[in-house]
């Protein structure tokens, strides 16, 4: 186990304020426990974004199911992905507007290649994709 290090971080006051009334609404004992998840998350974003680096993400995509084939399209984007696609779930939102997420794992840069794709198709109305990776260790 690693040796715990202490710093000072100098904010205003109203800064500090709205931080402490987010972390508190989000549960967090204290303020540590954020900024570790923080730092944490800025080190795995900077890691996604490396080509090689193997990502999971979720993309998510909004889009109406009438339009003629769309679901038909999506699907076959997938199977061609060149990125393992670990899980799909569809849920019908109202009479016309489905959801559809989508758990896709690889390398970074083809991860977000299919995940551009599937949000850029014609009739999606709204997407997008949350990337992380296996906790780094340190």
């Amino acid at each position: 186990m690693s040796t715990v290090s202490r710093f000072g971080v100098s904010l205003q006051e109203d800064l500090l304020a709205a931080f402490d009334l987010s972390i508190g609404g989000q549960g967090y004992q204290n303020r540590s426990e954020a900024i570790r998840d923080l730092i944490r998350d800025h080190l795995i974003q900077k890691r996604v974004g490396q080509g090689d680096t193997e990502v999971i993400g979720v993309v998510t995509l909004v889009y109406d199911h009438r339009i003629h084939r769309l679901s038909d399209v999506l699907a076959d984007m997938q199977h061609k992905a060149e990125v393992a696609v670990n899980a799909s779930l569809h849920i019908h939102l109202d009479e016309h507007n489905c959801l559809e997420v989508i758990v896709i794992r690889g390398r970074g840069d083809k991860v977000h290649e299919i995940a551009g794709k599937l949000i850029a198709t014609k009739g999606v109305q709204n997407g997008k994709l949350v990337t992380t990776t296996p906790e780094m260790k340190h």
